[in-house]
């Protein structure tokens, strides 16, 4: 499933009241000003009195000053920081997922491509967490969907099926490819590429999701290395 290019983002933090409405009024701020709301989080309570929340907000199809006009009109907003879209920072992120030792091979590659696309302007992020058991993982893998700016999963593990396997089949389902390691199990007939070496697995990785590589997953689905 292609991804549209996203258009200039705008992103402030700001103080708000902690009230039950706050999210609301915040949205209706910005359908006011026709924007999209790409992120919104709450970044962490403040003691007080009234009690604050601080958020995170990413806007796109507005500028950073018109953003911040419209949230400062909000009787309730008590301050606002300008800040950068997390695109601009960490941008899209490569997601690893499985064993220790295979994960930590996975993100040695990882790390040494997206350090050499990095360097020609890209902005690429490799997270990864070691997990066992299958109801583990298979949350983990379910998980990615719910990520921002996630763009790949590389499954990388010894054995892995069953439910992993569903939870594959859904993520994919929305659009995010995964790359796993040649593993028993029934994992590899329910990924986009299987690769024998972790660390080519996480060197491919970061080419299928850099604009500044030629790899085209598209046209490697359904092969095994």
């Amino acid at each position: 499933m292609p991804r549209r290019k996203a258009a200039g983002t705008a992103a402030i933090r700001f103080d708000i009241v902690d009230r039950a409405e706050a999210i609301s009024a915040v949205a209706a701020q910005v359908a006011a000003l026709g924007g999209r709301i790409r992120a919104l989080a709450t970044v962490r309570e403040v003691e007080g009195d009234p009690p604050l929340t601080e958020i995170e907000l990413e806007v796109e199809g507005v500028s950073q000053e018109t953003l911040v006009g419209a949230i400062e009109q909000l009787a309730d907003v008590r301050s606002i920081h300008p800040t950068r879209a997390l695109d601009t920072v960490f941008g899209k992120r490569v997601i690893v997922v499985g064993g220790g030792a295979q994960v930590a091979q996975v993100a040695l590659g990882a790390v040494s491509e997206a350090d050499r696309h990095n360097l020609r302007g890209e902005r690429i992020s490799v997270d990864t967490i070691p997990l066992v058991g299958e109801a583990n993982i298979a949350a983990a893998v379910r998980a990615v969907a719910d990520l921002p700016r996630a763009r790949l999963l590389v499954l990388a593990g010894s054995i892995m099926g069953g439910d992993i396997s569903v939870a594959a089949d859904e993520l994919r389902a929305v659009g995010i490819p995964i790359i796993a390691l040649n593993m028993v199990g029934s994992i590899t007939d329910h990924v986009d590429l299987v690769v024998s070496d972790p660390v080519q697995a996480g060197t491919m990785a970061v080419m299928a999701v850099a604009d500044t590589a030629t790899f085209d997953l598209a046209r490697q689905r359904g092969r095994r290395y």
